[in-house]
């Protein structure tokens, strides 16, 4: 199993993935605050985490443990741990469609895994679909209403992508109300961004 992040905890993927938006950019305000649409993983609080990484390359055990995984899926294609697995792999390698394909046979074998939903989504983003990253957020959030890591990338893409401030607030207020001390990649908190965001309300 991949490491866990010593810092962003909450999310699918036990090692933080993130896309970055400068928030800079965007509002044209506190230069240099990133935003990111963070992979998921498996512990419970919602904190900082380190920025996007550049994709790993596909080193001999990586591809090794791949070409294993797939033969394993082949034999066994009911075996869901090992298809978020390789979903994962295909994730870290940069093999955005094969990851996409991965994380959607995981979750028509096992559609109540709230994180999975989250990491198809964020894989959706980068494939320039984000229309179909909130569909799989709102599936994460369908199962668990309290899943922070999708509420707050719901936001980023719903800012970003859809320009919809008010879409993006709303999604940041429901995750400020479960966690108030919930923050940005680049440890701002969330509820000091929604400030300045309301004040820049039509």
């Amino acid at each position: 199993m991949p490491k866990k992040s010593a810092q962003i905890k909450g999310y699918v993927k036990t090692e933080t993935m993130l896309l970055s938006i400068s928030l800079a950019l965007i509002l044209g305000f506190i230069g240099g605050v990133a935003f990111a649409v963070y992979r998921s993983g498996d512990t419970p609080q919602f904190s900082p985490a380190r920025q996007h990484q550049a994709a790993k390359q596909i080193d001999k055990a990586t591809e090794s443990e791949i070409k294993a995984l797939q033969e394993q899926v082949t034999n066994s294609p009911d075996d869901v741990e090992a298809w978020i697995r390789l979903a994962h792999l295909y994730f870290d390698t940069d093999q955005k469609e094969k990851a996409i394909k991965a994380y959607e046979k995981s979750v028509n074998l096992a559609p109540q895994k709230p994180d999975v939903w989250v990491d198809l989504g964020v894989m959706y983003r980068r494939v320039g679909k984000p229309d179909k990253a909130i569909a799989c957020f709102d599936k994460a959030l369908g199962i668990d209403p309290r899943h922070k890591i999708a509420l707050f990338n719901k936001g980023v893409v719903l800012m970003h992508d859809f320009n919809n401030l008010e879409g993006a607030i709303k999604a940041w207020k429901a995750l400020v109300a479960i966690d108030p001390e919930a923050v940005t990649p680049s440890g701002m908190q969330v509820k000091t961004l929604l400030h300045e965001l309301e004040k820049r309300r039509p």
